[in-house]
């Protein structure tokens, strides 16, 4: 339809005339209208300070360039003007308000804005302060120019009378924590009103530290040097929130957020220290060390991050001085209800910590507002400080009062009861009642003085069959009135267990004659107890498998030996069952999998036994079963079968499926077996068949073994078995230096005390040992033992300059452990690394010269010595053998007992020679007479060693020699 044809109806002719006039008078009357404008804030002449805070519109995002409608002047002129902004980086945020002066005189005043202020500054990534206004221009006449001030943002802003101005203010960030305009006096008077309190606080603060340093010095308690720091960490915080360090240091205002947030950090970190230093938290449990270990750890990385993120690194420190404020004083009510008297003394100053951390809590987030609060938190931490300084001096002067001062015996013998943790117990006789010392009763878990009354109450709770001792004891006192009560027993605590109680006690007897009290004290020696049964049970049981162990098991066999000869009607059988590579196991998976393979093998066997059997570990992988349960010889090599079958199934380590395979040897008991020994050495020699064979077999004994058993075997069991007994030991040969005629060090050889054969040479057991490898736990015993005694003889004469040289084998040489053991020696024994030399031959080093290059040079590392033994007696290269880390050159006997030979010494001075210019000691072996050490001291050997100085000796026998060494030689 087209407009010019469109109807016209009577409302619509009677309405257009009306709306055309009531637009027309709006677009008339638009101009006038305040609500398009700025409300200007009236300006008095007795105005000293106008917060216009919320009189100002806040324009974010607008660009560098602002347009801002003015308000409304004298004469309700209202322009619109465009601003720009004047720096170089802007913000695109703006503040616009208007100020009207409504005296008639000019007025002067001072616009203000600080550049940090606590309050409202927030939590969790607080604002911590930066220039605030870039610039500021009005709508009349230039820009203003900034005064100034290093705590603020300062302008002058000049208003003639009557005057209306509109003001755009240029922002750095996003906001402006304050904004105030003051008259310039009252302004002046304000800040200086500050001045006298920031410097008394700085003064008090300052002299606090100080005080608290000197005091550290003088006591050398760890409360000390925690609270000196927490006081130079307050005197720190001070300084910048006081704007102090602005003023002795060229820092700028933007660039003090960083040292904001490191003093808070640093406030949050020493708190810690304190409370864990003042409460010695270290010895109540090792938790708390760890914790505040890694609470000080996550300090320190605050402190880094406060350079990139001083805003997050201030907001954590504050969320850890709160979370310090609340557990500190949990603990500290803990430890109080449990009468420790440091935490009742902390009590009071930790509760002004909490008061405080609220008080900055309720600032922070703007619950509290006004300019007192925030030179106020700053004081209370200063008395925060001044009283934790009164709770330490209380233990700097105090301390040691009653150990230092005159004690009668009374009060002596009470301190000696309270510090043995004994609790009193006396029975008065005449009331019939017992009191127990609240010892006890925290010992058990019982409320004080619950156990103290009449004997029938200790009756309950004695255990059953403890009571009618307990009671025939105490008759005895009464009936004979002396002796002494000495009795374990056993009590029922609290939660229903019964506890190992020690009582000890006399009778008092009156003038009468009669028994008047019994008194002494009762220990809790539960522990001990528990202790005890522990040992028992390792002594008999293998602490792996929890099977029965060697000992144990061959005094079962006796004893079924002794019921079989003596015609009981049983004929035993024992079975010996050896792992076969069970070496390579350990050396391809690690020894935790050669453990559980261990405790897979002993339970599966376990299911197949009966309960007269005995299943029990032998050795590291040999276990021995006697049989009782059958007594055919086709009911026992069908339960061998069964064993050796359940044992060969596959075991499952990871993505790896382990078969295992045992040699068992069987004996059966027959008359000429007349000990536990003899059938065990049996069932030996047929294990030993079966593995001679191939292994992964079943092999009954048979007499022709006795006679056809191999040497080398019959060593290698007797040896596994000399190490369990502990049969190997040490020998000592002195090494001598010949410029001062004193014993430098020793030669550790090791001997065999086999109990019928006498002392081994190592020339018959250790090529055993590097067969069998049990050379590795014959090496290792050897490092220890030699450990052990250099330590004790370092500690004894105090030198540390005496040396022990170890053999090493090429077995060790090659193993990634031997590093490891060597590190742990020293470690577990406390030795410096030079103090222990590891000796090595040509062929140990030549079997393979790179590994061994690079084993040594770790070694060399970790600063063992490191002597090439027999040198001069190998075909190896010279050259490759200079190239490894000696530092200690031996030659071998041979080369030093005379044969006539004219080039023996020239041989000799060229390797002595030799090793000089290559930076090496020289260590002669087999001096054996005067001749012998005169010879080679003018060649220029500095050690020799032989039968001259004395034949290989026991550690204890070294000892001594060493210390008439001392003596002689003693000026």
């Amino acid at each position: 339809m087209k407009a010019d044809t469109f109807p016209r109806g009577p409302f619509v002719s009677f309405m257009s005339p009306l709306v055309c006039a009531v637009l027309a008078f709006v677009f008339l009357l638009a101009p006038l209208q305040p609500s398009f404008a700025l409300e200007p804030v009236n300006v008095s002449e007795n105005s000293s300070a106008i917060d216009l805070s919320s009189a100002y519109e806040l324009r974010l995002g607008q660009g560098e360039r602002l347009q801002v409608t003015t308000a409304p002047d004298e004469e309700g002129v209202v322009n619109r003007i465009e601003i720009r902004a004047q720096g170089s980086v802007t913000s695109g945020n703006w503040i616009v308000f208007a100020l009207a002066n409504t005296s008639d005189r000019q007025l002067d005043r001072l616009l203000a804005t600080p550049h940090y202020r606590l309050v409202n500054s927030g939590i969790w990534r607080p604002d911590l302060g930066s220039v605030r206004l870039v610039a500021i221009t009005p709508s009349q006449g230039f820009a203003l120019e900034r005064q100034g001030s290093a705590e603020a943002d300062l302008f002058r802003i000049t208003l003639d009378p009557g005057q209306v101005v509109t003001y755009a203010m240029e922002l750095a960030g996003d906001s402006v924590p304050q904004l105030t305009l003051w008259e310039p006096d009252a302004y002046k008077d304000t800040v200086n009103s500050f001045t006298l309190y920031e410097g008394i606080v700085l003064g008090i603060s300052g002299l606090l530290a100080v005080f608290l340093t000197i005091i550290f010095v003088v006591r050398g308690s760890a409360m000390f040097p925690a609270a000196a720091a927490l006081a130079w960490a307050v005197l720190f915080y001070v300084g910048v929130d006081f704007g102090f360090i602005g003023k002795i240091t060229f820092i700028q205002p933007q660039d003090l957020n960083f040292w904001r947030a490191a003093a808070e950090v640093s406030i949050a970190g020493t708190i810690v220290v304190f409370l864990y230093a003042y409460l010695h938290l270290n010895r109540w449990n090792m938790r708390y060390s760890i914790l505040v270990l890694l609470w000080m750890a996550g300090l320190l990385v605050l402190v880094g991050l406060a350079f990139v993120t001083p805003e997050l690194a201030a907001g954590l420190a504050r969320l850890s001085f709160a979370a310090a404020a609340i557990f500190g004083l949990l603990l500290i009510l803990v430890l109080a209800l449990g009468r420790f008297d440091r935490a009742i003394l902390l009590i009071p100053t930790w509760m002004l910590i909490v008061a405080w951390a609220a008080g900055a809590w309720a600032t922070a987030t703007g619950l509290l507002d006004n300019d007192i609060v925030q030179p106020a938190l700053g004081g209370g931490l200063v008395l925060i400080v001044l009283l934790l300084s009164f709770t330490v001096l209380q233990h700097a002067f105090a301390g040691g009062t009653p150990v230092q001062g005159l004690v009668s015996d009374v009060e002596r013998q009470a301190l000696a009861l309270t510090g043995a943790g004994d609790a009193v117990w006396d029975w008065d006789v005449d009331r019939d009642e017992i009191y127990a010392g609240p010892e006890l009763h925290a010992s058990l878990n019982y409320e004080d003085k619950s156990l103290n009354g009449s004997p029938a109450r200790w009756f309950d709770l004695l255990h059953p069959h403890d009571r009618d001792r307990f009671k025939s004891t105490l008759d005895v006192v009464l009936d004979h009135r002396r002796g002494r009560i000495s009795q374990d027993l056993r009590l029922r605590a609290g939660n229903g267990q019964y506890h190992w109680l020690t009582l000890k006690a006399r009778p008092v007897i009156g003038n009468d004659g009669e028994v008047l009290r019994c008194v002494g004290t009762i220990t809790d020696v539960t522990d001990k107890r528990l202790a005890e049964a522990r040992l028992l049970q390792n002594a008999v049981q293998d602490s792996l498998t929890g099977m029965p162990n060697r000992e144990l098991f061959m005094d079962r066999v006796e004893a079924a030996l002794s019921l079989a000869q003596n015609g009981a009607g049983i004929r035993p059988t024992v079975m010996l069952i050896d792992v076969d590579r069970f070496n390579q196991i350990n050396n391809a998976m690690g020894m935790s999998t050669g453990d559980s393979v261990l405790v897979t093998l002993a339970r599966r066997m376990g299911n197949l036994i009966q309960a007269q059997d005995c299943l029990a570990r032998i050795n590291g992988d040999q276990f021995g079963l006697l049989v009782l349960s059958v007594t055919e010889p086709e009911e026992v090599a069908k339960l061998a079968g069964a064993i050796t079958k359940a044992i060969a199934g596959p075991m499952s380590f990871g993505d790896q499926k382990l078969v295992i395979t045992t040699s068992v040897g069987v004996v059966t008991w027959s008359t000429d077996q007349t000990s536990a020994e003899e059938m065990l050495r049996d069932a030996e020699l047929a294990m030993f068949q079966a593995k001679r064979v191939g292994g992964d077999r079943i092999e009954p004994f048979r007499l022709t073994f006795r006679s056809q058993q191999t040497p080398d075997l019959h060593m290698e069991s007797e040896l596994r078995g000399a190490l369990d007994r502990k049969e190997l030991e040490l020998y000592f040969q002195p090494i001598m230096d010949l410029e001062t005629q004193r014993v430098a060090g020793f030669e550790a050889l090791m001997r065999w005390r086999h109990p019928t054969r006498g002392v081994i040479a190592p020339s018959q057991f250790i090529p055993v040992a590097e067969k069998s490898g049990l050379i590795t736990q014959v090496g290792l015993l050897a490092l220890e033992q030699a450990a052990a005694a250099l330590k004790n003889w370092q500690t004894r004469l105090k030198n540390e300059s005496i040396f022990v040289s170890v053999n090493v084998s090429a077995r060790q040489l090659l193993r990634h452990d031997l590093l490891a053991d060597v590190r742990g020696v020293l470690s577990r024994h406390q030795l410096p690394a030079s103090a222990l030399r590891l000796e090595l031959t040509e062929s140990v080093i030549m079997e393979n010269p790179e590994q061994a290059g690079h084993i040594l040079t770790e070694l060399k590392n970790l600063g063992a010595g490191l002597s090439l033994d027999d040198f001069g007696t190998g075909y190896s290269s010279l050259a490759q053998l200079m190239l490894l880390p000696f530092d200690t050159l031996k030659i071998d006997r041979s080369l030093i007992n005379r044969d006539g030979s004219e080039e023996r010494p020239i041989i000799l001075r060229s390797m002595v020679s030799m090793a000089h210019d290559l930076g090496m000691s020289v260590v002669a072996e087999g001096a054996e007479n005067e001749h012998d050490a005169l010879e080679l001291k003018q060649l220029g050997c500095k050690y020799a060693q032989g039968f001259l100085f004395g034949e290989p000796m026991s550690a204890a026998t070294a000892l001594r020699a060493l210390e008439q060494d001392k003596s002689a030689k003693a000026p």
